[in-house]
């Protein structure tokens, strides 16, 4: 939704919070939630997932919804030994929601998290607090808080969830994106092209590695052997703002996997 806009489509909003240790007391839509095992790589670095389970014909957000939808925001204050915390995507579903299209999945989401101790060798521990957004045809905002558990024993087998995960992670493309911004009213118009074919079902996310900064749905077009993707970023103060183009990510996702873009060309 755009800030300060009405959306299309009207959601009844409903406080809950969900602990995965009552399961008796869980809002509606979810059935479970709970932080994998998962394993400690070589380096060092943690990884673990969200492993979230939805009701049939309810859904969540991927990290760029669209026009509509609430990513899910981690506080990892409450965790021991966290000096870092990467959540790492899988490709989104595209959702058509009464007529708006949104980015998430149903019925089960596990995030892959890549934790970077701030002591290596150290053992992490305690809990993280996650905000979410469940939908059916009512939009229930949840609060989630997770204990961290302990990590699988080195040499034990990988959790397939986790690795089927990482599978479907978007690919990264080497390709810089021609870029053209222009001021709008209440932001900054991004149109992002690079020479590229792509299937007729194919769309677009458009974001900007900077907190605050609202993206619309993109408009993609084909012509010539090019994609061109064009969204408006909006910021807090709702006026023209300084975008700096590397920041700039495009994601094209279609049904065979999805290929993300970083920065645009100087």
């Amino acid at each position: 939704m755009r800030p300060g806009h009405t959306p299309a489509l009207a959601f009844t909003l409903l406080l809950a919070a969900v602990m995965p240790a009552s399961a008796d007391d869980l809002p509606p839509g979810i059935t479970s939630a709970q932080l994998l095992p998962g394993h400690v790589a070589p380096d060092g670095t943690r990884i673990t997932a969200l492993d979230l389970r939805l009701k049939p014909g309810w859904k969540t957000y991927w990290r760029s919804p669209g026009d509509s939808g609430v990513p899910p925001q981690f506080d990892w204050s409450g965790a021991a030994n966290v000096a870092q915390a990467t959540p790492l995507w899988p490709r989104p579903e595209v959702i058509d929601s009464g007529g708006e299209r949104t980015l998430g999945y149903h019925d089960r989401l596990v995030l892959p998290i890549a934790l970077t101790p701030a002591a290596p060798g150290q053992p992490m521990g305690g809990q993280v607090a996650i905000d979410l957004g469940v939908c059916e045809n009512v939009c229930v905002p949840v609060h989630v808080l997770l204990d961290l558990p302990a990590p699988e024993p080195a040499g034990a087998p990988a959790d397939p969830l986790i690795a089927a995960a990482l599978s479907r992670a978007p690919d990264q493309g080497n390709a810089a994106l021609d870029c053209t911004l222009t001021d709008i009213a209440d932001g900054v118009q991004v149109a992002a092209g690079l020479a590229a074919s792509a299937d007729p079902d194919t769309v677009a996310a458009m974001e900007l590695a900077e907190p605050g900064v609202w993206v619309s749905q993109p408009d993609l077009r084909h012509e010539d052997g090019r994609l061109t993707a064009t969204a408006d970023f909006v910021g807090p103060t709702g006026k023209p703002f300084a975008l700096d183009p590397a920041k700039v990510r495009l994601t094209l996702i279609d049904p065979q996997g999805a290929v993300e873009y970083q920065g645009c060309a100087g």
